[in-house]
């Protein structure tokens, strides 16, 4: 297999058990480096496995079935993957905190679906850093969190 079939191997494992269904945070410890940094425009960037791994149990708190799925073929470039996406979940948990336009109080049965198209960079078989672009605005508009005129 070609780097870039490695690199994608890898993505779409990290997309099926980090983000999927059902979350394996195990696999952070397995495929993400150390020092990964995670951002996206909806959360504070997230730097380290440690700070990663909890945020991704605040947010299934959260929203427990939150769930995100690929929406096409990961493409590959040397040491980058790319994928698109879509997901969501319902707010049915605790208060959470995490977003950069405001904070949900406990249990608001909000619900949240939305898309977006994440890179993800690689080294040695290790994601370094994922970078997201996804539409917030849907999401915040649905949670309640911002006001379209």
């Amino acid at each position: 297999m070609s780097l870039q079939d490695d690199n994608k191997a890898i993505v779409g494992r990290w997309f099926t058990e980090f983000w999927g269904e059902t979350c394996n945070l195990g696999v952070v410890d397995e495929i993400a480096a150390p020092a990964m940094q995670l951002k996206y425009s909806l959360h504070e960037p997230r730097k380290g496995r440690e700070d990663i791994k909890a945020f991704m149990t605040d947010f299934r708190a959260a929203f427990p079935n939150l769930n995100f799925w690929g929406t096409a073929n990961l493409i590959a470039e040397g040491d980058y993957v790319v994928g698109q996406w879509e997901g969501g979940g319902t707010h049915t948990g605790p208060a959470f905190k995490d977003f950069l336009a405001g904070a949900l109080p406990a249990n608001t049965g909000r619900k949240m679906h939305f898309t977006g198209v994440t890179v993800l960079k690689l080294n040695d078989g290790k994601i370094i850093e994922e970078v997201g672009l996804d539409d917030g605005v849907t999401a915040l508009t649905q949670l309640g969190l911002l006001r379209t005129a």
